[in-house]
Parts: structure tokens; C-alpha cells; sequence
């Protein structure tokens, strides 16, 4: 795709970028085969390669461009960010680096109104702080028939007891976890779960406590400079147990592991993190990773119920895991359903589902009517959005695989709940 930038623009980093990323575009179209959103709305506007043609005439344009409104905004802010058109695109186009600049761009040249600026102000701050979103849980849970629908469908009836965590210094081999912001309020048994099941192959997880939320929901909320913050923030609770010999940064919520191994591209400009960033990247791991390369003798499975297994976009298409998961469940014994269509996301996509409800619930019960037509008993998926967002259409029920594993193992003392 040709470009018209300006010396004077391709000074500035951002544009350099995008004009990259914009060049490796041939405008084929396949990308839109496999866009979720042009597959329900049909418009070009609502595809991959429409939202390119209108980042590229955003970023083009001069500031007092009168064709760039708020038009242009929805069809980006549409956009599930699931990366399906990347595993698609036959030219590598790297087309959320592009959406990341053409969402800075449009909130810069058309701002929201103070009612919707405020609305996703407070998302961002009631998510991002584990503790605060955990005193919110429980009012919320305590006042749930007031709580509006598209919220009330993210709560757990009750979150299920996380039992008690072996102790991690009994192992010489020794990983970090990310804890999360809202996984310890809406799921607090996952990194029980994993812990358990980490502890019985001879590792042990180091809790670090200063490391909280990724930095995810606020750089794709476009309040980019404080997800960075928070980076930073994490690779300094992290880098003395790095230094110290960590073989591993676990992640059980596939949607913060895509964005921890993007630390290295996004504070490649750094001078004083840029270097640890890409370090911390390297030792990002979804929990799949870490077990597909261990050996699983110790897992003795003593049941094995049928599952669906949703792979979330941010494990498929962003950080190339598709099979990894089934892998391990695989070779542990455990049946999986067929499920069609496999690559859609689900409309979970972080806030998404809470920013674009109708267009989010469509696209929970396709996915919902794909993974139940093989009748599992069980749906397990790999991240904590898509797990509360399948979750609240009280269907079948919905866990973290994790949980499964660990529930399905023979006794081993009292650590299992």
C-alpha cells in the first residue's frame, strides 16, 4: 500500500510505524474472511482492511481535517483487537500495532464526550486495582438484582474457594505469576489451581505482590502512557527475583500474557527499561508453554470429564498457542469436543464486551451454540475474560482449564479444595 507521508511526519515515531505497517498491506481482502465483526455487520468500514484505509487517511490528514469525526472512531472502536486477521493475512501485516496508533490518533483528534470520557475513566480504575475491584465485587454481589445487566453477567455466583497454595520455597526451581487485577476477585482458585498442579512437578511459584495488572486494559482504554507506567512498575517488582534466577513469568490469563511478551516492542524506545522489557518478554510464558515441556508423569488423572475447550484469540492468534492447551489436556487423558469455527473470538476482548454489548452477546452465543454442540460437560477456556463472558450467559458451565486439572488429580495430602 503506498503511503503520503511527509519527511517532517516520518520524524515522528508513531508515523514511522504505521507508515511500516501500513506498506506491508496489499489490500487483499482475506483478512476479512476471518473478521468477526465485517462477518456480522457486513460493512468494509467494519473489516481489517476498511479500518486500515481509515487509519491511513486519519493519519495522512492535517488536524483540521473535517472528514475525520466520530464515524470514523466507532468503525475503530468496533474492532475486537483479536488478531484473527493477523493469523490470516498472507503479507504479515502487524495490524494491531496499527490500531494502537490510529486509536492515539483518533482520541487526540476527536475527543468523546465528558459523559463517555468519564464512563471509561472509571472502568479503567475500578479494573486495573485488584483490591479495589474486589471491595466492588462484593458490593456489587450484595446489591446484584441493582447492578446494570451487561455488569451483572460478569459476576460469579461465587467465586470458588481457592484452597491453600503449597509452600514455593521447598523447590529449587522457582517461577513468577502474574496474579492479575481481576482474576483473584473472579476466579481466585485459577492460580491456586496452578500452583497445586506446579508443585507436584518440582516447581515452585514466587509470589510477587508489588506486580499488579499488565497494563492491557489501560493501553487499549488509549490511556497508553499509563499502561506503560505500568510496565515499568511490574518489571520493577519482577527483576530481582529475574536476577536471582526465575526460570519463568507464568500467565494464566492468556489476554495479559500476549500483552507481557509486547514489553520489549513497547518500551523499545526506553533507555532505562528497554533492555529488561525485552527480557521480561523473553520469560513470559503461558501456562501451556510450561507444561507442554515438562513431563506429566506426576499427574495422575483419576477423572476425566468432556470438555469444549474455547482457545481465546489472545492464546490463538496472538501468541501462536492454538493446540497448546489441547495438547496437555490431551495428553492427560481428557476428551475434547469438536468445536467449529474455532479461530471467532468470542467478544469478550477485554472491556469490549462492556463498551460494545450487542455487538459482544452475538458474538458470545455463536460461540456459546459452537462449543455445546459437541455436549461437553464441561466448557474450559485460557483467560479470565472470555471465562466471565461465556460465564454469564448461564449456560454450560465455564472454568479455567487449570481448575479442571486440578480437580481431576488423585488426592495428594490437603492442598487440593
Amino acid at each position: 500500500m503506498q503511503t503520503n507521508f511527509s519527511e517532517e511526519d516520518l520524524k515522528k515515531p508513531h508515523i514511522r510505524e504505521a507508515d511500516r505497517v501500513l506498506r506491508s498491506c496489499v489490500h487483499c481482502g482475506f483478512c476479512n474472511a476471518t473478521c468477526p465483526t465485517y462477518q456480522l455487520l457486513g460493512d468494509e468500514r467494519d473489516g481489517p482492511r476498511g479500518r486500515i484505509y481509515l487509519m491511513k487517511e486519519l493519519l495522512e490528514s492535517r488536524d483540521d481535517d473535517d472528514q475525520i469525526t466520530e464515524e470514523t472512531r466507532l468503525h475503530l472502536d468496533r474492532c475486537l483487537t483479536c488478531r484473527n486477521c493477523e493469523t490470516t493475512c498472507p503479507s504479515g501485516v502487524e495490524y494491531h500495532k496499527l490500531l494502537d496508533i490510529g486509536r492515539a490518533e483518533i482520541e487526540r483528534r476527536v475527543p468523546r464526550k465528558a459523559t463517555e470520557r468519564a464512563f471509561r475513566y472509571g472502568l479503567r480504575k475500578a479494573l486495573v486495582d485488584p483490591q479495589r475491584f474486589q471491595a466492588l465485587l462484593r458490593l456489587g454481589l450484595t446489591f446484584k438484582p441493582l447492578v446494570p445487566g451487561m455488569l451483572k453477567d460478569k459476576m460469579p455466583p461465587a467465586p470458588l474457594d481457592a484452597g491453600t497454595r503449597p509452600d514455593h520455597q521447598r523447590h529449587e526451581r522457582q517461577m513468577l505469576i502474574l496474579e492479575g487485577c481481576v482474576q483473584p476477585g473472579l476466579s481466585p482458585n485459577t492460580n491456586a489451581a496452578t500452583a497445586r498442579v506446579l508443585d507436584r512437578l518440582g516447581i515452585g511459584l514466587t509470589p510477587v505482590s508489588e506486580a499488579g495488572c499488565c497494563g492491557a486494559i489501560d493501553f487499549h482504554l488509549n490511556a497508553q502512557a499509563d499502561g506503560r507506567e505500568r510496565m515499568r512498575a511490574n518489571i520493577d517488582a519482577w527483576w530481582p527475583h529475574i536476577e536471582a534466577g526465575a526460570e519463568a513469568i507464568v500467565q494464566t490469563a492468556s489476554g495479559c500474557g500476549a500483552f507481557i511478551k509486547e514489553y520489549g516492542d513497547m518500551l523499545a524506545d526506553d533507555p532505562q527499561y528497554a533492555e529488561k522489557a525485552q527480557r521480561v518478554s523473553e520469560l513470559a510464558k503461558d501456562l501451556a508453554e510450561v507444561l507442554r515441556n515438562e513431563s506429566l508423569d506426576a499427574l495422575t488423572v483419576k477423572e476425566h470429564k468432556r470438555l469444549a475447550f474455547h482457545c481465546p484469540c489472545t492464546l490463538q492468534h496472538a501468541q501462536k498457542l492454538n493446540g497448546a492447551v489441547e495438547g496437555v489436556l490431551g495428553q492427560l487423558g481428557f476428551s475434547l469436543t469438536p468445536v467449529q469455527d474455532p479461530h471467532l473470538c468470542c467478544g469478550s476482548a477485554g472491556t469490549y464486551s462492556i463498551t460494545q454489548p450487542e455487538l459482544a452477546t452475538q458474538l458470545r452465543d455463536n460461540k456459546l451454540d459452537a462449543l455445546e454442540a459437541g455436549d461437553p460437560e464441561v466448557i474450559v477456556t485460557a483467560n479470565i475474560g472470555c471465562q466471565t463472558h461465556l460465564a454469564g450467559a448461564d449456560r454450560t458451565p465455564v472454568r479455567h482449564w487449570i481448575e479442571i486439572v486440578d480437580q481431576s488429580l488423585a488426592p495428594q495430602g490437603a492442598h487440593r479444595p
